[in-house]
């Protein structure tokens, strides 16, 4: 079995002007709701093996909040430069690329590509993921070359306002 947690980075910042969309910080709301959703996802039992996300700020501070609330060290987390910018055959890409040892992942990016890799993946119908979003994915296979919609099962769809 293998399980996919698909979470979208919580709510940025667009205060500044001069930053790059790439450099862009998360804000106050961001700032709560990442550390919210990891508890969460803590209460749930979720504990992945490999966090891998975007190498933008906005997306890399979720995955480093939320890593914390689920007992990961963030320094564990793996940037890949492909998830920023990518479409949702390059996120099928990253994730079958994912060492076979690893049968839980938290992939953190940005939509729309991620609710459409979701929506591709899912047996059930996933709306677009608001900011801080999460579907959660199990397969029954034994490698992520392997996953699709035929042999997953959709644990969980959730995001903040769930909680609020």
């Amino acid at each position: 079995m293998k399980t996919l947690y698909i979470l979208r980075h919580a709510k940025s910042s667009w205060e500044f002007d001069d930053l790059s969309d790439h450099d862009r910080p998360l804000n106050k709301r961001g700032r709560h709701d990442a550390p919210l959703m990891g508890q969460e996802l803590a209460a749930r039992g979720v504990a992945p093996q490999l966090i891998i996300s975007s190498p933008s700020v906005r997306a890399l501070s979720t995955a480093t909040l939320v890593s914390k609330e689920l007992d990961y060290d963030p320094d564990d987390i793996v940037v890949d430069t492909r998830v920023y910018g990518a479409g949702r055959e390059d996120l099928l890409e990253v994730v079958q690329q994912t060492p076979a040892e690893v049968d839980t992942l938290l992939l953190v990016g940005h939509n729309e590509a991620l609710s459409e890799f979701a929506g591709m993946l899912s047996p059930e119908p996933v709306a677009s993921l608001p900011t801080a979003g999460v579907v959660a994915l199990q397969f029954n296979c034994e490698s992520w070359f392997e996953i699709s919609r035929e042999n997953a099962t959709q644990l969980f769809y959730d995001f903040p306002k769930n909680h609020k």
